[in-house]
């Protein structure tokens, strides 16, 4: 997931169809989650679109001419990432979408800058929490309580477990974040990086899917759920990396933040176009308070119009 940066930089309109095709694939993970998991268990979905990403992403290495790194310290390093980036997250957010529709799953997991921040006041020197972002999570936070309360209420005690597990992929992600930070010194192209990671979370997963789902036992998918396995890996894993470093680049980890913004009303209108999900009024409501958390996050919107109003004549 993207994490701000000290920039700000105005964006293109071809920076911003790429931030709106980011969002989409990562939206449409959600929606993928949703299908395969009518059919396969959650570690058989999460086996299957890390093992066809990393292929993809070997692929694509293979192509440019660049090898994966052999040292032992880089694969622990990668091990590492791809245990909090894709081996937890993922597999939390798939089991809990076994209960939760996939736009609520999206809208809980726009909590990840939120738990970013409060992850790195811990572990870093050089992150340390503002007053101004601590407001941004404590709204954030509300919006959480909106629509973990409102699961509880109205599926029971095994609906609000679920919403917990997703919470509990975004703080997944906001360890990985901080723990990746140590890729920028290690001299490793963040293609390599992706690379790796999926590689090592396959590793990881695939002795556990085995052992779990015993998937010789499984009935055969049908093509919409094999469909939906080659969409999580080609379009939301492998071609979304690709675009997220493109972007990382070009427009800077500050203006990719708002991608975060995106990724729910990207996985709503999926869900409720396509699966046919009902949006409920706590469901706005929470994803309003979500993102209101993060537009002070983010801090460029408010500090604009504290500047305007504190101009000369700005309250005539």
């Amino acid at each position: 997931m993207p994490r701000p940066a000290a920039i700000d930089r105005h964006m293109t309109p071809a920076q911003w169809a790429l931030l709106f095709g980011l969002s989409l694939l990562w939206g449409g993970s959600f929606f993928f989650n949703e299908v395969a998991v009518r059919e396969l268990p959650p570690f058989s979905v999460v086996v299957g679109r890390v093992l066809l990403a990393a292929l993809i992403l070997l692929a694509v290495l293979r192509l440019r001419g660049v090898r994966l790194p052999g040292e032992a310290r880089l694969w622990g390093a990668f091990l590492i990432m791809g245990l909090l980036n894709n081996a937890l997250p993922f597999s939390l957010i798939v089991w809990g979408q076994t209960s939760l529709a996939s736009g609520v799953a999206a809208i809980l997991n726009a909590t990840t800058p939120l738990f970013t921040v409060l992850v790195a006041h811990l572990f870093t020197a050089d992150e340390k929490a503002t007053p101004g972002r601590l407001l941004g999570v404590a709204v954030g936070l509300g919006g959480v309580a909106v629509l973990v309360g409102g699961a509880s209420g109205a599926g029971g005690e095994g609906a609000a477990l679920a919403a917990l597990a997703v919470l509990g992929g975004a703080l997944s992600y906001a360890c990985a974040g901080v723990f990746g930070r140590r890729f920028r010194t290690l001299g490793i192209s963040p293609l390599v990086t992706a690379t790796g990671q999926v590689v090592a979370s396959s590793a990881l997963l695939l002795p556990v899917m085995l052992v779990v789902d015993r998937p010789w036992t499984l009935a055969l998918p049908g093509p919409a759920t094999w469909g939906a396995l080659v969409g999580l890996a080609s379009l939301s894993t492998a071609l979304a990396y690709l675009l997220y470093f493109r972007l990382l680049a070009t427009a800077g980890a500050t203006n990719l933040l708002l991608v975060t913004l995106l990724i729910p009303v990207s996985a709503l209108l999926l869900g409720v176009g396509v699966l046919g999900e009902v949006v409920l009024g706590r469901h706005l409501a929470g994803m309003a308070l979500i993102g209101g958390g993060l537009i002070i996050l983010d801090g460029r919107l408010p500090g604009r119009l504290l500047g305007r109003l504190s101009r000369p004549g700005a309250a005539r």
